[in-house]
């Protein structure tokens, strides 16, 4: 068995970019974030995959709220499918959302957390109607569970802390990436974390040896760089 593949995967348009956030966000939901910049490219994307599309999410903070509006505006025309629409807003921006419920699904406050976009993003697609998205991860005899928070490799619950669970969950939807202890501790304890790339290490070495001899070699060392998973 593989990580959600491709083929399976169904996708998050942003517009007009993903960020790091929306990224994980899409990750958690059982989805992968695309960068479509404007109405032209979601159209083409549609074109080119009419079953791909699970939702698309517009970032109003990177634009002129109206502009943000506008492309709501935009998709709800073209297409139903284009449903369900969600925005990234600033707190400044709440009164443009005012007498214009009819044109989004759902919103969050920038800076987006990515467990709460993640359940809104599934809120959204069960509302639509739309097939829910895989809330499994599976990797040779790894599976991950992002919906329950639960791990087992080859049948066997994995007991695992909150944070070990949070790395092994970002392995995991990061197959065969190099991933450097920063990019760790940014992604996993967050971008206000300030413990040094020992944390990462420790970590990585409790996760070894939970998964058994058998499949410690999952988490691979890149000498002088950080860790790879697969």
């Amino acid at each position: 068995m593989s990580d959600l593949s491709a083929e399976r995967t169904r996708t998050v348009a942003c517009v007009p970019a993903v960020t790091d956030q929306l990224a994980d966000a899409a990750r958690l939901a059982g989805l992968r974030a695309v960068a479509c910049g404007d109405v032209a490219q979601l159209v083409a994307r549609l074109a080119a995959s009419p079953n791909e599309l699970a939702a698309v999410v517009i970032d109003a903070t990177s634009r002129a709220p109206v502009d943000a509006m506008a492309t709501c505006k935009s998709l709800r025309r073209l297409d139903p499918a284009f449903a369900p629409i969600l925005l990234v807003v600033a707190v400044d921006q709440f009164d443009e959302l005012a007498l214009r419920d009819e044109l989004f699904d759902d919103f969050a406050v920038a800076p987006v957390d990515p467990r709460e976009f993640a359940a809104r993003l599934r809120h959204a697609l069960v509302l639509s109607g739309a097939p829910a998205a895989s809330s499994v991860v599976e990797h040779a005899e790894l599976t991950v569970n992002l919906e329950n928070y639960q791990a087992a490799i080859s049948g066997r619950a994995l007991d695992l802390t909150y944070m070990e669970y949070e790395l092994l969950r970002f392995f995991a939807t990061n197959p065969g990436r190099v991933l450097t202890r920063e990019t760790l501790l940014n992604r996993v304890w967050g971008y206000e974390y300030y413990g040094g790339a020992r944390t990462v290490d420790v970590h990585v070495r409790r996760l070894r040896a939970k998964l058994g001899e058998e499949h410690a070699h999952l988490i691979s060392t890149v000498r002088s760089v950080g860790y790879r998973f697969g």
